[in-house]
């Protein structure tokens, strides 16, 4: 396979990362770039397709699918006329996957082989596994060997790299992954070269987790909102999105590349990496050809060559609002004849109202755009059966307001918790919150989300944008809980507030209670036998075992207050530290383990 050629794209607020292939200047053929990209890299993009589909399946069971999809690609690049060559890609990578002898039957696929064309391909999107703790633990190398590894065989590595990470982040789009294998082997180059190798990998691999998690957290959850609510709320999050980012497009232009955009979706969201590549690449294509009229930050961008290209627009600034921009849209809350645009084309003017409500307001997050779409469209849905509606949509600007104040109210209190309680006590406030409402989900899972919480408060809290970076995070923690699947189901109060409204899903899951539909399991299942590995554990690893318990212990006991849970875990930090100092450590955690729940 040859070197990957790619970097990365953003244009949404949350650094979405997407692919630019390859590219000359603007009379170029962009297709047949893309396609040359995905003939020149069908190995990695097979192995990412193949371990996000099926988990499961070994690394040799992927290689032997690299070497069918090759020899498949051979064969149409000599004699594009054999009818094989003609279908789609994606179909023809399952149906490869469906006749490898007795895989169907080994990793419980059969019933998708079954299924023909689109009900096919919904069949192994359903068969993805968020909760990926059925797999073992990614496997580390020594940096020495990780090296030397790496030099002898560059090529085995990276698939493998590609391989393990894909099969952890079944719903990261395909050319985030490549990126990522991208910068892993830029990490890998210059940690090889290093004295200090270790010290290396360890300080360039915080960075690249936290993009990995961060782009992943937020593909998901847009995914999820397309699955879950269908077409209309992906175009309005990206409406606001992209009037942010682009203040000066106008709306015409706008709704051309939310065509493009909105489009790029179906093949990323369902797991079809070639359609997601080809759909990066015209969103790329169509932002750079409308650069002076979309925003005067990217022209030197456009201009580039890859890689500087993505990167520069990746760092770009949001555009700056155009000066002849009036702080209101009077169109919306003063007109006479509202509500007589509003029933011509309730669609588009909704959108419009989006376009120009976000264009004026860089301060808010997504979510409470949208809220503010939500709030403005049930109020002309009022006014407009009055007797006379611009007497009672006139006053849409305080109700505006307030529903800015209410999630300003929410992201205050947060923040004001963290600076009281600090790190550990704002995350086991979380976990124990968060195991409370949603019980049934497994502990991994909730150990993940009440960390991820704690995230985004110590990202966002001590920023001048604090309220637009807390909601946004925060709401992609709820993405996160929510999962992407439309089948996924957690207990009915969480359901509730994941497939209602997906603009106000964050009030709703301010206003839930413990759920009353959970029955905790009969038996302790040794939740108080602890062994001398808590006595080998670095801080690190001892920190999740202490989540994990806590988490736990919850599930055990949901009718135990904050305040005794608390007491509990301050118990098991002590016996923990009283029996790794005693002369048998084993035999003081069997006396002293069960104490740790009276």
């Amino acid at each position: 396979m040859k070197q990957l050629k790619l970097t990365g794209f953003l244009f949404f607020f949350f650094l979405t990362e997407s692919l630019t292939l390859p590219t000359k200047p603007q009379d170029v053929d962009d297709v047949s770039i893309t396609q040359k990209f995905i003939e020149d890299n069908i190995g990695y993009i097979t192995i990412i397709a193949f371990a996000q589909y099926i988990q499961e399946a070994s690394f040799e069971e992927v290689e032997m699918l690299v070497k069918a999809m090759t020899e498949y690609r051979d064969k149409c690049l000599a004699d594009m006329t054999l009818p094989e060559c003609s279908k789609l890609a994606n179909d023809v990578l399952l149906e490869n996957i469906c006749t490898m002898e007795g895989l169907p039957q080994k990793h419980n696929f059969s019933h998708c082989c079954h299924k023909a064309d689109f009900e096919r391909k919904r069949c192994f999107l359903h068969n993805k596994k968020a909760d990926v703790g059925f797999l073992p633990p990614l496997p580390t190398l020594d940096p020495e060997e990780k090296c030397q590894t790496y030099k002898n065989n560059r090529e085995s590595f990276l698939n493998n790299y590609i391989y393990e990470v894909s099969r952890r982040n079944p719903f990261v789009f395909a050319p985030t992954l490549l990126t990522a294998a991208a910068r892993f082997e830029e990490m890998t180059k210059t940690c090889c070269e290093e004295q200090e190798k270790a010290n290396c990998f360890r300080t360039k691999a915080e960075t690249f987790i936290q993009y990995l998690k961060a782009l992943s957290s937020y593909q998901k959850n847009v995914c999820g909102a397309l699955m879950k609510f269908g077409p209309q709320i992906l175009k309005s999050i990206n409406i606001a999105v992209l009037s942010q980012k682009f203040p000066k497009i106008e709306f015409k232009e706008l709704i051309s590349l939310l065509e493009d955009v909105s489009s790029k979706y179906d093949g990323c969201c369902e797991g079809d990496v070639v359609q997601c590549i080809h759909g990066r690449s015209k969103v790329m294509s169509h932002i750079c050809s409308k650069q002076d009229s979309i925003s005067s930050k990217i022209k030197e961008c456009c201009e580039k060559k890859i890689p500087e290209r993505g990167e520069c627009i990746i760092y770009s600034n949001k555009d700056d609002r155009p000066n002849n921009l009036p702080l209101r849209e009077a169109k919306f809350t003063e007109s006479e004849n509202v509500c007589e645009e509003r029933d011509a084309d309730q669609e588009n003017f909704m959108a419009e109202f989006l376009y120009q409500y976000s264009r004026r307001h860089p301060e808010l997050s997504t979510p409470e755009l949208l809220r503010i779409a939500g709030v403005y469209e049930d109020l002309l849905r009022e006014c407009c059966n009055t007797k006379n509606p611009p007497d009672c949509y006139r006053h849409a600007e305080n109700k505006f307001n307030e529903t800015t104040e209410k999630s300003l109210k929410i992201v205050q209190r947060e923040c004001e918790h963290f600076q009281i309680s600090g790190k550990d006590d704002l995350k086991y406030h979380y976990l124990i919150n968060l195991t409370k409402l949603a019980p049934q989900l497994s502990t991994e899972e909730l150990t993940f989300l009440g960390k991820e919480m704690v995230t985004a408060l110590t990202t966002c809290c001590t920023l001048s944008e604090e309220f637009a970076c807390v909601d946004n995070l925060v709401d992609l923690v709820l993405g996160e809980l929510c999962g992407i699947n439309e089948n996924r189901s957690i207990n009915p109060a969480v359901d509730h507030c994941c497939k209602t409204n997906f603009a106000f899903r964050r009030s709703c899951f301010e206003g839930l209670e413990a759920d009353k539909t959970y029955v905790p399991p009969s038996t302790s299942q040794g939740l108080f036998t602890f062994h001398t590995d808590l006595c080998q554990a670095h801080n690190e690893e001892l920190q999740r075992k202490k989540d994990r318990f806590l988490v736990n212990l919850v599930k055990l006991k949901p009718e135990l207050t904050r305040v005794e849970l608390q007491s509990l875990l301050v118990n098991f930090t002590n016996v923990v530290k009283k029996c790794c100092q005693a002369q048998g450590p084993e035999a003081c955690f069997k006396e002293e383990g069960p104490k740790v729940s009276q």
